[in-house]
């Protein structure tokens, strides 16, 4: 035996199989390994299905569409299992189609890999694809707003037309597809709104049958804005006056144009507003003028539309002309009593009135309506204030405030 031990080629041998032996080890240690007979270690493959590959298609896709290409498959691999690891083969290996010697139609396809290695066997899953190519198109098409909930809207609020931007969006796709195109939408959702809105919102586009088509928008999400109007009515716009005219001057017209306003808020405030009284300052006047008035906003109300009133106010200079012996009508006195003017005796009275020309020269007795009235008096003698009624932009001068009288009760 010693001299066995004693042999080079002896030792060497030995050598040799300790080192296949801490090879076989090392290479596959963290591997399942199945055994010989003799207990030693075989080599053994690996398989396992990788699952999501996606899946690289390359072609003209300035000129072309191309579908009926998966965007994962399966890929079963076969190996040493030494090769590598299965998180590098997930990351590295490329399953693609090439497609970049088609022409437009219907191609039976392979589809393919690299960056593998070599030792390894590949099985995807499908192996074998059919592919669609088609023309690629582009045209533009107008984006319409499709409302939901609209019997949601706050109660008395109005939808106005939605402004869309862009308002004109470019599909790409198989001339086919953009044969078919019949809509292009986007949804806006009206539940509760009571003002004026801005969203952005996904544009679809859906053929005849509203199914949605598959094909590329650019750009893919609009800006809407929907202008929501609260409840409103329209109103008379009057004028009050303040100050008055420089002397000399008379006011002949003011003219608000429009003579008439619209008022925005809820229902129950607009309801009880019947006009809009604005403001104008005659001390201001110096001549015929055109000014604007601002329309002052009501308690409640949101919103005044227009916001302002162009007032056109035309003057003169004021002439002045005297109207004599107008009878003093008295009105409210009951029929079992009589009425006596004590002073002015006659029941008359001389009234200068002042005005500008062109109202002056339209002005007559019939046009002026001098009273006073005896509705809370009874039986006696009583000083009552002299009223007068005339056109507009004319004013009077009385030649005494107030009359005397004395009523007195109908005998029989």
């Amino acid at each position: 035996m010693d001299k066995l031990m004693d042999n080079r080629w002896v030792t060497r041998i030995i050598a040799l199989l300790i080192a296949l032996l801490l090879f076989a080890s090392v290479s596959f240690e963290n591997q399942p390994a199945s055994k010989s007979p003799a207990g030693l270690p075989l080599f053994s493959n690996y398989t396992e299905t990788l699952t999501e590959i996606p899946v690289n298609t390359y072609y003209d896709d300035q000129n072309l569409v191309v579908s009926g290409v998966p965007q994962y498959v399966n890929v079963t691999i076969e190996g040493p299992s030494g090769v590598t690891k299965r998180e590098g083969l997930q990351k590295e290996i490329e399953v693609y189609a090439d497609l970049t010697q088609l022409s437009v139609g219907t191609h039976k396809v392979k589809l393919q890999y690299r960056n593998i290695s070599d030792k390894i066997k590949v099985k995807i899953d499908p192996a074998e694809i059919t592919v669609v190519i088609q023309e690629k198109v582009t045209k533009e098409f107008p984006v319409e707003v499709d409302f939901v909930n609209r019997d949601q809207v706050a109660e008395g609020y109005t939808i106005e037309q939605p402004v869309v931007s862009p308002r004109v969006v470019k599909i790409t796709g198989a001339l086919e597809e953009i044969e078919r195109i019949a809509l292009v939408k986007a949804v806006v959702d009206l539940k509760g709104v009571s003002e004026t809105f801005t969203q952005e919102s996904r544009v679809a586009v859906y053929d005849k049958n509203q199914n949605v088509l598959s094909v590329s928008v650019d750009p893919n999400v609009v800006e809407i804005t929907v202008p929501i109007q609260s409840p409103n009515k329209s109103v008379p716009f009057t004028l009050k006056q303040k100050g008055k005219l420089a002397d000399g001057l008379s006011l002949v017209n003011i003219t608000p144009t429009p003579n008439e306003v619209t008022i925005f808020g809820p229902k129950e405030v607009i309801d009880a507003i019947s006009s809009i009284e604005g403001e104008i300052d005659l001390d201001k006047i110096k001549e015929d003028s055109t000014i604007k008035v601002k329309v002052p906003i009501p308690k409640g109300v949101i919103q005044v539309s227009p916001q302002e009133i162009e007032v056109i106010v035309d003057v003169e200079a004021e002439i002045s002309e005297t109207f004599s012996d107008l009878s003093i009508r008295s009105q409210g006195l009951g029929a079992q009593y009589t009425l006596t003017f004590l002073n002015p005796e006659a029941g008359t009275l001389d009234l200068e009135i002042q005005g500008a020309p062109s109202v002056i020269e339209g002005t007559s007795p019939t046009n002026l309506d001098v009273f006073i009235d005896v509705t809370e008096l009874g039986i006696g003698e009583h000083d009552v204030d002299i009223n007068v009624k005339g056109p507009d932009n004319v004013t009077w001068a009385l030649p005494q405030e107030k009359a005397k009288i004395r009523i007195t009760e109908i005998e029989g």
